[in-house]
């Protein structure tokens, strides 16, 4: 029987981790669209991992009162893989796809990239914050319908050069897919470690990147990673990218 998943942040939960509280949508999404009732039982997962098999005590429009019946293993277990997937940022809903499909795909973190050929250019820190905002709720339903226990942090855009400096400590592998000037992802595996945990991934704007992008990405230890000979759209490969390297070192068989 498919499981009836609804969200609450850790801090929802009573410190004896007994009772929990809904917050309004998900509340009207409980009586409202699935018309539970008091005595119904349901799962609550808190984003961060766990899920719990709960009962409603009490159910009003803007809020829901239920309780804990015990913990339980979440729907989908999460990827042994810690996928950091950077995304440069793009038009319309191109990005919102990508972070859906993504997070479906087990990603842990989505980080938008302002790169010189990005789709678009964001107006001030608002505009970012709202961009963030929709791209964060759109990972907490993706999250529900996949089964995941887990929601990824998408992080507020950074510019190409702090993501590139930041994540090139050499703690972890750092990919950047291209359209060109790279290798095989087949191949680029052969240099890296047979058991990889944690991974940073890069995909461009359909602009595709600049030379000095490239050559600044090289020069910091980047691997630069080709699909092949056909051209994707930005989106495709961010999908395309995540769904490999879940296949290389995680879940994904």
């Amino acid at each position: 029987m498919t499981r009836r998943r609804f969200y609450a942040p850790p801090s929802a939960f009573t410190a004896e981790v007994d009772n929990v509280s809904l917050a309004s949508d998900e509340a009207r999404h409980l009586r409202d669209v699935l018309r539970l009732k008091t005595g119904d039982e349901v799962y609550v997962f808190d984003g961060a991992g766990k899920e719990f098999h709960c009962r409603v005590e009490e159910s009003r429009r803007d809020s829901s009162q239920l309780k804990v019946i015990s913990e339980v293993e979440p729907a989908r277990l999460e990827s042994p893989l810690a996928l950091d997937l950077a995304v440069a940022l793009l038009k319309g809903e191109k990005f919102d796809l990508a972070v859906q499909k993504v997070t479906e795909l087990g990603v842990t973190r989505v980080v938008p990239v302002i790169t010189k050929h990005a789709d678009i250019r964001l107006r001030d820190e608002s505009d970012a914050a709202k961009r963030v905002a929709r791209w964060q709720r759109i990972a907490l339903e993706a999250a529900k319908q996949s089964g995941r226990a887990v929601v990824p942090v998408i992080e507020s855009p950074v510019a190409f050069g702090s993501l590139i400096q930041k994540a090139s400590d050499g703690a972890i592998p750092c990919l950047m897919f291209s359209e060109r000037e790279g290798h095989s992802l087949v191949e680029a595996a052969k240099n890296l470690p047979a058991k990889v945990s944690r991974l940073t991934a890069l995909v461009g704007s359909e602009g595709g990147w600049a030379d000095e992008e490239l050559g600044a990405a090289r020069d910091a230890g980047w691997v630069i990673i080709t699909l092949g000979g056909r051209t994707l759209r930005a989106e495709t490969a961010a999908i395309t990218a995540a769904a490999l390297i879940q296949h290389l070192y995680g879940d994904l068989t």
